[in-house]
């Protein structure tokens, strides 16, 4: 099944490859910045929160330079660099002693990270064939998960808040692993060019290049652009802030349970992605963006069911709470290949990182908006409201997803098998 789902090129394999390693010094950090600042650097708890939405903030501003930066220059020329930005960023971040480096190393990696995912993806859908691309974003999702749950676990048998070098150590480890995916693609001069060279003008008067404008005149991108908007403010924004504090203040299920949800969350996206990509291959990507939205929707309703027993069965509470995260993570297998496939199947190669940028600029919304929006609601006693409203923006993602569909070609939706593969067949000899 594997096999099947590697991409042709060597180009990309290796891209692939980088993945699961970066992810793997990702996964040692990422559970554990907020512990890090507040425990181990005795920042307070509003600062830390401040210096890990300030990252957000970063890579949503810088999330339109880099794409046109991509577009202008070729993608490998602006990722290369900014792999060793957000290296640099990682390290600091292990070094910090006072508020000021923190929000210095924060910076560094909120710019590093607003432009290598987006240039990431350029990269990779310029290495693959149109009919393999949604194969290789779900494994590339498949691997990058899998990389940041082995380097929790690894990272969760090294630190020791009582120890600040064990911290300094998990830091130190993510910054080196950015130096796999530096080298891979350093050598790899073939790929990552730009992908549409300037015209000669001659003597004729220069025309108007295109930009951001035409992205946002194509009424499929915006459309889909509006679902990936609401779609993350609904699921993707809550499930690290909202889900965590209902679980704990309104379902009261214990920390270790909240630990084995997002266990069972990346065991489900390990396990069946491999599976469902490919189930969807050749179905209508619309129509899966539209499933996601209901299943992540039951999700959150399956987590509202932990707050109405209210710790009254602690039984009960945890199976919601896991089943939550469980069933959230079956969305997740879904919009993970459709939505990046999508993208780049309406982009133009002139526009192809604008597109990519806005696409990975909406990702960053969710470190700003779920703090903002989960936090009061939940601390308030307002924990309904948060179920509702994460509910039906669910839902109204579905609606946009859904009309979708009249806005774009049935090949872009997937319903039609791309030219790429027609091409490849044996043609008949002609008598």
């Amino acid at each position: 099944m594997l096999h099947d789902l590697l991409p042709h090129r060597v180009e990309a394999r290796r891209i692939l490859l980088a993945t699961i390693f970066s992810a793997i010094g990702r996964g040692l950090t990422l559970p554990f910045m907020f512990i890090y600042l507040t425990k181990v650097r005795d920042i307070s708890a509003f600062t830390a929160g401040l210096v890990i939405g300030w990252i957000a903030v970063c890579a949503l501003v810088i999330g339109p330079i880099g794409g046109w930066a991509v577009d202008r220059w070729g993608a490998r020329r602006i990722v290369v660099p900014m792999l060793l930005v957000e290296a640099a960023g990682v390290f600091g971040m292990g070094l910090v002693d006072n508020v000021a480096l923190a929000f210095t190393a924060a910076t560094l990696i909120g710019l590093g990270g607003g432009i290598i995912w987006a240039g990431v993806n350029v990269i990779l859908s310029s290495v693959t064939e149109e009919h393999e691309r949604q194969k290789t974003f779900g494994l590339n999702f498949t691997l990058l998960n899998l990389g940041i749950g082995v380097g929790s676990v690894i990272a969760g048998s090294i630190v020791d808040i009582e120890r600040p070098s064990t911290f300094q150590l998990i830091y130190t480890l993510d910054a080196v692993a950015y130096l796999i995916p530096f080298l891979n693609l350093l050598f790899m001069r073939g790929v990552g060019q730009r992908l549409v060279q300037p015209a000669a003008t001659g003597d004729q008067p220069a025309a108007r290049k295109a930009g951001y404008r035409e992205v946002f005149s194509h009424r499929g991108f915006r459309r889909l652009l509006a679902f990936s908007v609401v779609m993350t403010i609904s699921g993707y924004a809550q499930i690290e802030v909202g889900f965590t504090a209902f679980a704990i203040d309104v379902a009261h299920v214990k920390e270790r349970v909240v630990a084995l949800a997002f266990t069972a969350n990346t065991l489900v996206i390990v396990l069946a992605q491999l599976i469902v990509v490919r189930l969807i291959q050749g179905r209508s990507r619309t129509r899966i963006l539209a499933l996601v939205g209901v299943i992540m929707g039951a999700s959150w309703l399956i987590l509202g069911v932990a707050g109405v027993v209210d710790g009254r069965n602690a039984v009960i509470s945890s199976i919601a709470v896991i089943a939550c995260a469980a069933v959230f993570a079956f969305g997740e297998t879904l919009i993970s290949p459709v939505n990046p496939t999508l993208i780049n199947a309406l982009a133009t190669d002139e526009l192809r990182g604008r597109f990519n940028a806005l696409g990975s600029m909406v990702w960053s919304i969710s470190g700003i908006v779920g703090p903002v929006t989960a936090a009061p609601l939940i601390a308030g006693g307002r924990a309904g409201i948060w179920v509702a409203l994460t509910v039906g923006g669910c839902l109204i993602a579905s609606l946009l997803a859904l009309s979708l569909r009249r806005l774009i070609t049935a090949e872009q939706d997937g319903r039609e098998l791309p030219s790429a593969e027609t091409v490849s067949r044996p043609q008949p000899i002609a008598a």
